[in-house]
């Protein structure tokens, strides 16, 4: 195995946690995905930045980290081809990937009834399929190293349904459940499949959600007043759960989800 994917003991490694790794990170212009993209880095890993599109917010990214430790690679993760060619490219600019952070995603919300063909069809497009398009891509690297970490960036929504956000839970239900199988099935080759399932995060959708509001100020205030930390989590928060879970100290778990939500989805009511 290369220097990249030999297993390091977390009780005798120092930091960096991911010295050595090769981390491909989707969906990471901003919010979840560029938190995670910085962080590690700064904890020693090449990091490829996924980017639907090249604007200010990627190459902001890229500059955060540099580009001796960083590429951009844009590509729709709804592409097949496109994602096999960002796995190549990363291959040989730093070597096979051992990290994957399934990030990439998009809210799409509605009345079951009023809801369109093309919003169903897109929504698992991007929230299910998507992942396993890049999970897909980079296992046979994994497979071959006998090592690999692979974290889905899931949802309390795919946990607990409200009303008006079909079909966004179903397909981040899917996605947990594209977590459970895959970490099973190559559990004893090496390969750990996780998810995390944010609740309410400070993401530009979020700031957009608060900005539609008639009082933007006051809908902040009442959504942070139903969580039981009366705060709303940064991305920063999903970021370090997502190192934890790419590091050698996460190494016995396996096809698990962890919610991140400030305990908001364990409450009896409001």
């Amino acid at each position: 195995m290369t220097a990249a994917t030999t297993r390091s003991d977390p009780r005798t490694t120092p930091l960096p946690r991911l010295a050595g790794k090769i981390a491909i990170v989707t969906g990471a212009a901003q919010g979840i995905g560029a938190a995670t993209a910085r962080l590690f880095a700064a904890h020693g890993a090449k990091v490829v930045v996924n980017v639907l599109e090249e604007n200010a917010a990627a190459h902001e990214t890229l500059a955060a980290i540099g580009v001796d430790d960083a590429m951009l690679f844009q590509a729709d993760v709804t592409d097949p081809t496109a994602i096999a060619r960002m796995v190549e490219a990363t291959v040989q600019r730093f070597g096979p990937p051992d990290v994957l952070i399934n990030n990439a995603g998009i809210n799409v919300f509605n009345d079951p009834l009023k809801l369109s063909d093309d919003e169903w069809a897109r929504c698992f497009e991007v929230d299910l399929k998507g992942a396993w398009n890049c999970s897909k891509a980079v296992l046979p690297h994994m497979l071959a190293g006998k090592a690999g970490s692979i974290v889905n960036i899931a949802s309390v929504h795919g946990h607990k349904i409200i009303p008006n956000c079909f079909p966004y839970p179903v397909a981040k239900h899917g996605l947990i459940g594209l977590t459970r199988a895959l970490g099973i099935q190559y559990a004893a080759q090496g390969v750990r499949v996780n998810s995390i399932s944010p609740g309410l995060i400070l993401t530009a959708i979020a700031e957009a959600g608060f900005a539609s509001a008639p009082d933007p100020a006051a809908e902040r205030q009442r959504q942070a007043d139903i969580l039981p930390t009366k705060r709303i989590g940064e991305p920063d928060e999903v970021a370090y759960t997502a190192l934890f879970l790419a590091s050698d100290e996460a190494r016995f778990i396996n096809a698990a989800d962890i919610l991140i939500d400030g305990g908001r989805s364990q409450l009896y009511h409001e």
